[in-house]
């Protein structure tokens, strides 16, 4: 096991191929083409020669290797074939020709006409470039034939790259057509180290608007806090005060006695949740995600992970098995404390759960990708790697977690003892009904994190790149702060009407959030993106329900510890008979 944990981690860390990205004169520069797919869906893409394109004379090379996020997202590079050397200019030049068939004028005509784009990488820089046009005034197709490369450099590393499309030739049956290419190389004053700068949009992420959201929620963090302190702290100063005078009386006194409240309900507010091998499994994934979402953003952060092809992916999945441990001991020591007897069941289930979301919904919408014939379509190889992660590497370290969260904080030492027969629940009004708490409990988080939303789906489903990852950290603070606060006052109304079924309304009330980031998912796709067909339509709302049901785990999580210390204090500082 120990080999195959040697063997599997490395790869999780490459990212991109092992050039060093610095150069000799005339030294060979590789030009890779990656994809091609529709421009209103992004996720829809294909291999570049999937299209009747042609090779240049170039021979194929042997020092690429695709890494495992690469695979995962449908990256699927190609040696172009055109010749490319450093500082070494290029008049136009054919590379190759084809004549249009039945079959590849079809092909053409269809990505002309849903506005094809592709994408190449050269020296890791992305470049984009568009199929053809359409003449509207004859209906005439026409397909771009000749590629211009401006290449500019700084002493011996490349810091950008332009394309410029140029050559129409009409797409008609029995034409011959030749594709051109050409390479000019400029000196550039650009650092190396900024040469990603060019494909950011600070106009888009750091609008006025984005500002605005983030002082409003902060704002509501403020007010929310301050409310709750001040209501919760007023109200149990008088709760308290209360239960001592009762504690004063003798019997008679008390029986005659109003008694009402969260006090009365002390024999069973720490009774097992239902379900509770469930439970702890889902409270040990959520924070597990929790300091996984935190870890990769400080990453993002600090090493600026978007400017390497599939390192975002890569940081992700390594930072989620070195994290197992964290799931096990949440989980595992909270089913301890649940009395929990089937410890083996519970540490399968917790260290899976997260894994087999995600793999079951790659697994449905793979079909469709294989069925499309998309690059999204996971190869078998790459499913061999996930698995041999989950079971060698993940599996393990939770079983670590576990044993440790077991025997280090898995006694039940309650402020109060459990009783035996559980206290009837009297009714209520129905706004303190756990499922109206449940809807209601998600809203303010949800607002909290709104705008938010809107340039992180931007960013992924359209073509801009998000790097304001410090906006992210400031806007995931806040939301746990919303959701520790709203839940805590959600749990109080529960109890003080004397319903102490708060374990699972905790967590769903702060889960409920997600669903309704996934019904903002229906309005975005609808009125704020042109994406059509089957495939795009399954990816988006498969992996948008992926997302949701994360985020869902996480605020879950953080609702429920914050209830869970509430809950231990309130009842550890009133004296119980």
């Amino acid at each position: 096991m120990f080999r195959i944990v040697l063997f599997v981690l490395p790869v999780l860390l490459v990212s991109g191929d092992e050039h060093d990205h610095v150069y000799k004169d005339n030294e060979e520069v590789v030009l890779w083409m990656n994809t091609v797919g529709p421009y209103h869906n992004r996720q829809e893409t294909y291999g570049y020669f999937t299209l009747p394109f042609c090779q240049g004379p170039k021979p194929s090379i042997d020092h690429y290797h695709e890494t495992l996020s690469e695979a995962l997202q449908g990256t699927e590079l190609e040696i172009s074939g055109l010749e490319i050397d450093f500082k070494s200019d290029s008049s136009k030049t054919p590379y190759c020709k084809i004549t249009l068939e039945d079959k590849s004028l079809k092909a053409l005509l269809y990505a002309v006409k849903n506005h094809y784009w592709y994408q190449m990488y050269l020296d890791d820089l992305p470049i984009w470039g568009i199929v053809g046009e359409i003449e509207d005034k004859e209906n005439a197709y026409y397909i771009w034939t000749h590629k211009k490369f401006e290449i500019g450099y700084n002493g011996n590393q490349i810091v950008d790259v332009n394309l410029t499309s140029e050559g129409r030739s009409k797409l008609q049956l029995g034409n011959s057509i030749e594709f051109t290419y050409e390479v000019s190389w400029k000196k550039s004053n650009v650092k190396f180290e900024d040469r990603f700068d060019k494909y950011l949009d600070p106009t888009f992420f750091q609008h006025r608007i984005h500002w605005f959201s983030i002082f409003n929620s902060f704002m509501m963090v403020i007010f929310l806090v301050g409310l709750v302190t001040m209501i919760l702290m007023r109200t149990l100063r008088k709760d308290y005060a209360r239960y001592s005078k009762e504690e004063d009386m003798d019997d008679m006194e008390r029986d005659l006695g109003d008694e009402y409240g969260w006090k009365q309900v002390h024999g069973d507010v720490f009774r097992p949740a239902a379900s509770p091998l469930l439970f702890s499994s889902l409270i040990g994934s959520g924070a597990q995600l929790c300091l996984v979402i935190l870890l990769v953003v400080i990453f993002a952060i600090l090493g600026e992970l978007y400017t390497e092809r599939g390192s975002m992916l890569s940081t992700a999945i390594f930072v989620f098995a070195a994290t197992a441990p964290v799931n096990g001991y949440f989980g595992g020591s909270l089913y301890s404390r649940m009395s929990g007897k089937s410890w083996l069941k519970q540490m399968f289930m917790s260290a899976f759960l997260v894994p087999s979301m995600v793999c079951g919904t790659a697994f449905l919408i793979n079909f469709i990708a294989i069925y499309y014939h998309a690059s999204r379509a996971i190869p078998f190889g790459t499913m061999i790697a996930v698995s041999c992660i989950c079971i060698f590497v993940i599996l393990p370290l939770n079983l670590v977690g576990t044993v440790l969260g077991r025997n280090l904080a898995g006694n039940p030492d309650f402020p109060c003892r459990v009783n035996a027969v559980p206290r009837p629940i009297p009714e209520k009004k129905w706004f303190m009904e756990p499922l109206v708490i449940i809807l209601l409990g998600g809203i303010l988080p949800f607002g909290s994190i709104f705008i938010e939303m809107y340039f992180i789906f931007t960013s992924f489903w359209a073509y801009k790149i998000y790097y304001v990852y410090g906006f992210m950290l400031l806007v995931f603070l806040i939301l746990l702060t919303v959701t520790v606060c709203v839940t805590i006052v959600c749990t109080y109304f529960l109890l003080n009407a004397e319903d102490y079924r708060w374990q699972w309304t905790s967590f769903l009330a702060a889960a409920s959030t997600s669903g309704y980031v996934y019904f903002y998912s229906f309005y975005y796709f609808f009125f704020k993106t042109k994406m059509y067909g089957l495939f795009q339509t399954a990816f988006y709302f498969g992996y948008m329900a992926m997302f949701s049901l994360g985020l869902g785990l996480v605020c879950g999580t953080v609702g429920y510890l914050g209830s869970s210390l509430f809950v231990w204090k309130i009842y550890g500082t009133v004296k119980i008979d």
